[in-house]
């Protein structure tokens, strides 16, 4: 399965520092965890939200990644809203299992600063 998730830029150094194979433990304040199905939907939260925080935390970032069959089906996807905002709620709790069903690397594919998007000569700064 095909996932997508937005991410700021302290969240992407931690999955960095993973070696791009596996996301951080959850914040306190954070009991899920939650990919999304779409590019667009990610796109949005990346470019709308993460990268509207005041500098330097400005930048949003999209990412992707495939998990396993088995893992997918523990986690059906869930309707945030209207019916394109489509996730995976992983309790925090659940994360390190999760990770194990990463296949292959999590790839970082679109960036925003500012709401603009980040050129392919930037963004080549936050690839592996």
């Amino acid at each position: 399965m095909e996932l997508f998730r937005p991410t700021g830029l302290t969240e992407l150094h931690l999955v960095r520092d993973s070696g791009w194979t596996a996301w951080p433990p959850r914040l306190p304040d954070q009991p899920i965890f939650y990919p999304v199905t779409t590019f667009a939907y990610a796109e949005k939260i990346a470019r709308d939200w993460n990268s509207s925080q005041p500098p330097p935390d400005d930048l949003g970032f999209v990412t992707r990644f495939h998990i396993d069959p088995e893992t997918a089906r523990r986690y059906p996807v869930q309707l945030a809203g209207g019916r394109d905002h489509r996730e995976l709620w992983v309790p925090a709790d659940g994360l390190v299992a999760f990770n194990s069903g990463i296949v292959g690397k999590i790839d970082v594919i679109a960036g925003f600063r500012a709401r603009a998007p980040l050129s392919e000569e930037e963004l080549a700064d936050f690839r592996d």
